[in-house]
Order: C-alpha cells, then structure tokens, then sequence
C-alpha cells in the first residue's frame, strides 16, 4: 500500500474493524489483518506494540465515530424526547437490518475481552461512559423543555441514561442470541415508559 505514515495506521483500523465484528477478537490472528491490509508485518508493529495494543486501537476509533455520529444525531431541531427516540430508532434499525448480526462492537467484543484486556476493557468503558453521558444531556434538554417526563420519582438523568443504555445492550445480545426483534421492541417501550412518553 502507498500511503502516508497515519493513512496506513488508518488503513489497517478500518480493514479490522469488519473483520472483528464477524469473528471476535480472539479468532482473528494478525496475520489475517495484515493479508487483508495488505501491509507488511513491521508495518503492524510500527503503529501497534502487540495485538492488545491494536485491539484498544480498534475501539477508540469506533468509539470516536460512534459518538461523533451521536452527537450529530442529538444535536438535530426538535425536543429531547423527539432526538432521543430518533437516536434509538437508528439503534433499533441498526439491530434488525439485513447486516444486523454485525455492527455493534460493544455487543461482539464485550464480554470477550474485558477478561483478556484491561486497556482494552478500559477503552470499553470510557466509550460507553460517553455514550450515557450524552444520553443524559439530552435527557436533562428533554426535562428542561417539557418533552420528557420529570417529577419527583423520576430518576436523575445520569441513572436514567444509564438504565436506558444497559437495557438496550442487554436487548441488542438478547436479540442476536434470539434472531428476533422482540427484546428491541421491549427495550423501545421501556423507553418511552421512562421518558414518560405514550
């Protein structure tokens, strides 16, 4: 590959990215990245010092584009409770597509590799720790302009957040494991329920 020093760091993030989500961390080798790269072995070793490295790597560039999408998406016209239910919509529709088996990282790697890797477990936790946070912006938007249900038993928008997000992780395994929307669907209506939303 001809390219600049970072385009090829890039390169090889992107070639993996799809490669992971079809076979997990653990069953993709190095050298499957580097054929599909086409990058030479000390090319890897150059932009990566070992496997772990590389895996913490791919998980910081996902999360660098999920959240930009993100915010994106939460900083559209309408109310809260209009831009938090279009971004579950995507989430909804980003789970039940015909590519739907394949696209969530948080999903695929997960549970594989908090046991295997701290950095990588890390990388995990500081990406879905802003994706709560910025659910509960737009929770605290959806309270301030009266779109979202606040009374005194409402949760505070962190815990809010926080249920919400859990609920649709456990609803998009659930729903992989199942081969069935129906745990997405739930996690919709719990949703609404929540945001105080009929």
């Amino acid at each position: 590959m001809n390219a600049t020093t970072p385009d090829v760091r890039q390169h090889i993030l992107e070639i993996a990215h799809p490669l992971l989500l079809r076979k997990g961390f653990t069953a993709v080798g190095l050298a499957e990245v580097l054929a599909a790269a086409q990058v030479p072995k000390g090319s890897f070793y150059h932009y990566f010092g070992s496997k772990e490295a590389f895996g913490e790597a791919v998980l910081e560039a996902y999360f660098a584009d999920y959240l930009s999408r993100m915010d994106t998406m939460l900083a559209q016209p309408g109310t809260g409770a209009e831009r938090l239910l279009e971004y579950f919509d995507d989430w909804m529709e980003s789970q039940t597509g015909d590519e739907a088996q394949s696209r969530c990282l948080v999903v695929k790697l997960g549970a594989e590799v908090c046991d295997l890797s701290e950095s990588m477990r890390a990388a995990l936790a500081r990406g879905t720790g802003g994706i709560v946070e910025r659910l509960a912006r737009c929770i605290e938007a959806g309270r301030a302009d009266g779109s979202v249900l606040s009374s005194a038993s409402s949760p505070a928008p962190q815990a809010a957040a926080r249920s919400l997000y859990q609920s649709w992780l456990g609803a998009s395994l659930l729903a992989k494991i199942t081969h069935d929307r129906t745990p997405l669907d739930t996690a919709m209506a719990g949703t609404r329920q929540l945001l105080g939303l009929h």
